[in-house]
């Protein structure tokens, strides 16, 4: 197997195993946040996910901190779409 196959299934297996939490936070003047938060930094291209995220919920973001910030409550629909993006269901938290 080559090195690139590799990477690929190891990403992928820690993709499945890591702990998401996505809650909504209220910032000054009533403005709704969605916080997406517990990524691995090894496994997921933080800055290329919140570009996706950010185009299919027409939304403005950003990713930082290790965390990514969308504008609005996209709590559930931030959810399913990173389930059809390869997360596993049951470690993604909604709060």
């Amino acid at each position: 197997m080559s090195s690139n196959l590799l990477d690929e299934i190891f990403r992928d297996v820690f993709r499945e195993q890591q702990l998401i939490k996505i809650r909504l936070e209220r910032r000054k003047r009533r403005k709704d946040v969605t916080i997406l938060e517990g990524f691995d930094d090894k496994s997921v291209d933080l800055y290329d996910l919140a570009a996706k995220l950010k185009s299919k919920l027409a939304c403005g973001g950003t990713a930082k901190n290790g965390r990514i910030e969308l504008q609005g409550d996209h709590r559930y629909k931030a959810k399913e779409l990173l389930i059809e993006l390869g997360f596993n269901p049951e470690n993604i938290l909604v709060e």
